[in-house]
């Protein structure tokens, strides 16, 4: 990529330098190549001289001065090579560049910009997770579309991702168990049997539905169940496997199909929460205090040291993370937890649990998702109709679609906080950003086809060297750099930034259409080489839109 050339070209400069002993010894630190802020200033500008100056021993202006005057920028695809400013660098290209990238895009079509970076590395990515103990609602639905495309990024760039789901349904989960008092409380009262309602118990018509089904099918069968935590336990278990079912349905409604559904009960089953328990104990990990099990987490970055096993015998949540990441670093190079707001404060514990258990803190990463309010005529929606105060990720799927609530759902960065627009993602206009992007694609196809009906025969290759106005090279310029941008939103685990991509594109494509007639019968080569850079264009899109989840229309 034209970056790589750029990048050794300074390198190669800096070298020399050192050589000529007009530069000190020192070490190239990180540096920018980007687009500069006008189209006259070049195609892209370093840093590079500003960055290093003071250790360079070197006025910054001196030293980029001293770069270019040992640079063979011809060599490079370069008109001219420039300083600017302070001691900017800024590279002039030919227009070759550009033309490449539009025919690399029509060579590899959807795989455009895909690379084998990856090399393999076996990523297992953990998203969504929460607790079954009642509908998928949009607070913990934002790290959907974030693992999911994340997960799609990765695998672009060579990486063999797991997608997993990890069902809470261990038999020590205090929210099961909450969960499992408030259904036995709802349960009996339906039969008309004593009840106590738990304090912060689940509140929402849906319990109570539960409860209904439970009467139907095993009438009072129920009612000899304890009234404490095992017997809370028992409810729990009795409708989990609806509850599940029904996350599962949310998922895939909103597009969304993990490779495995993990139950932490499996883990109990299995006896892995005890092996890894003891374990931790002969490996001098955990210790004993008090009739407790602790966990050295205070060793690694944590406040304190944690209880893994109470005195009471229960095992706290961290043991079973510690069972479940052990699994985990056994099949998978790297594993990323993308996990909710209330989780915020559990991180460090998690990371030092994980730690702990003899695992390199490399292959873990940690991303905590910020909240997503939704907005009606401007005014916040607080309450659902079916489900007291929880609202539904299918509620929001089945008012303003699939594609909408994903595009919507990724558009702000995941550690910001999100206002989720229902009424704006509803229109059908250009204020929509998802419309807006599709209805680019939709318009390319309709271009491809009006060329069909009017007749136009374009053979052999076409000639993109005529592809030179500004609106040309400014859509070439957004396809061209997209393989950098790609990589650059994978590495910062940041999906968000491919929303900004595709709009990007399709405003590019929009004033592209506004100003150049793409079919014209008197100019047939340039009209060849402009359909070719619309069905390059039609392929980018496409494919940022499938990295999404999103359906490429072509008819809106």
């Amino acid at each position: 990529m034209i970056r790589q050339r750029l990048t050794a070209l300074l390198r190669s400069a800096l070298d020399q330098a050192q050589r000529d002993g007009i530069v000190d010894p020192c070490v190239t630190p990180e540096s920018d190549l980007s687009p500069p802020p006008r189209p006259d200033m070049g195609d892209f500008s370093s840093n590079l001289a500003l960055v290093m100056a003071r250790e360079a021993g070197m006025n910054p202006r001196a030293l980029a001065e001293a770069l270019v005057e040992r640079m063979d920028g011809a060599a490079h695809g370069c008109t001219r090579i420039e300083v600017a400013g302070p001691g900017f660098i800024n590279f002039h290209l030919e227009p070759g560049w550009l033309h490449q990238a539009v025919a690399d895009c029509l060579a590899h079509g959807m795989g455009y910009g895909h690379g084998s970076e990856g090399q393999g590395c076996r990523v297992h990515l953990e998203f969504v997770s929460a607790n079954p103990v009642g509908p998928i609602h949009i607070g913990n639905a934002r790290g959907g579309p974030y693992g999911d495309v994340l997960g799609n990024m990765l695998a672009a760039l060579g990486y063999r991702v797991h997608k997993e789901y990890y069902v809470n349904d261990g038999p020590h989960n205090t929210q099961a168990i909450l969960f499992g008092k408030s259904l036995q409380a709802r349960y009996r009262e339906l039969l008309g049997a004593p009840f106590s309602f738990p304090e912060n118990g689940y509140l929402g018509d849906y319990v109570t539905d539960f409860a209904r089904q439970l009467v139907a099918r095993d009438g009072d069968k129920h009612l000899a169940l304890p009234e404490d935590d095992e017997g809370a336990y028992a409810f729990f278990r009795l409708v989990e496997q609806d509850i599940v079912a029904e996350a599962r349905r949310v998922m895939s409604l909103f597009g969304i199909e993990y490779d495995n559904w993990f139950h932490e009960a499996d883990l109990y089953g299995a006896g892995a929460v005890d092996q890894e328990v003891q374990r931790l104990l002969a490996t001098g990990a955990a210790y004993t205090r008090d009739g407790a099990v602790w966990l050295r987490t205070g060793e690694h970055g944590d406040e304190e040291d944690r209880v893994l096993v109470r005195s009471d015998g229960r095992p706290t949540y961290i043991a079973s993370d510690a069972a479940y990441a052990l699994l985990k670093y056994r099949n998978f190079d790297l594993a990323i937890y993308v996990l909710g707001p209330d989780h915020a404060g559990y991180v460090p514990r998690l990371r030092a649990a994980i730690e702990a258990g003899g695992v390199d803190l490399s292959k873990v990463e940690v991303v905590v998702h910020q909240t997503v309010r939704l907005l009606r005529d401007g005014k916040p929606v607080r309450l659902s109709k079916r489900r007291g105060e929880i609202i539904g990720l299918d509620e929001v799927v089945e008012e303003v679609g699939r594609d909408a609530a994903r595009f919507f759902f990724l558009m702000r960065s995941i550690d910001s906080h999100l206002d989720f627009d229902l009424d704006l993602a509803k229109r059908q206009s250009d204020e929509n950003p998802v419309y807006y992007v599709q209805y680019a694609h939709a318009r390319i196809c309709s271009i491809i086809r009006t060329a069909e009906e009017r007749g136009f025969a374009f053979a052999g290759e076409p000639d993109l060297r005529l592809l030179n106005t500004p609106a040309e090279r400014a859509l070439m310029r957004v396809i061209a750099d997209y393989p950098h941008e790609l990589r650059a939103a994978t590495a910062a685990r940041a999906p968000h930034r491919l929303t900004t991509l595709a709009r990007d594109l399709a405003t590019a494509f929009h004033q592209f259409y506004a100003s150049c007639r793409v079919l014209d019968h008197d100019a047939m080569a340039l009209s060849h080489a402009r359909m070719a850079l619309v069905t390059a264009t039609r392929n980018l899109l496409a494919a940022e839109l499938a990295i999404m989840g999103l359906s490429a229309p072509e008819r809106m």
